[in-house]
């Protein structure tokens, strides 16, 4: 059995292993300029803790319980293409965007002072 966290952020909820990367959509507490290579992060909405059979659930977030991780690099998603067509008026319209990602690699899960591994 692994040991994983479900974390809150960016809008989402993420299944997070220590040792992996993610891509996130935005960090509410950083902004985009001050995102640097190796920047350390704690992300304190955890929403449950996993260690082997052990199921710890927050309501709606753990006590004491931390993500720590750090910032690889941000980056920018696949291209989305949005066409839009009206079939009787003759319009068409492509439009397209990508979207800003962060990545950032999960060091270690703490709940009440202790790392999990």
């Amino acid at each position: 059995m692994s040991t994983y966290a479900i974390i809150e952020t960016g809008g989402q909820q993420l299944r997070v292993e220590p040792g992996r990367f993610y891509n996130i959509r935005h960090f509410a507490s950083i902004n985009a300029s001050s995102f640097e290579k190796n920047t350390k992060i704690l992300i304190y909405r955890v929403l449950m803790i996993r260690r082997e059979s052990d199921i710890n659930i927050g309501h709606p977030w753990l006590k004491g319980a931390i993500v720590k991780g750090r910032i690889l690099h941000p980056c920018l998603e696949k291209k989305i293409t949005i066409y839009k067509m009206i079939a009787k008026k003759k319009i068409r319209r492509k439009l397209g965007y990508r979207q800003k990602s962060t990545r950032f690699l999960v060091d270690s899960i703490f709940l009440n002072g202790e790392e999990i591994n």
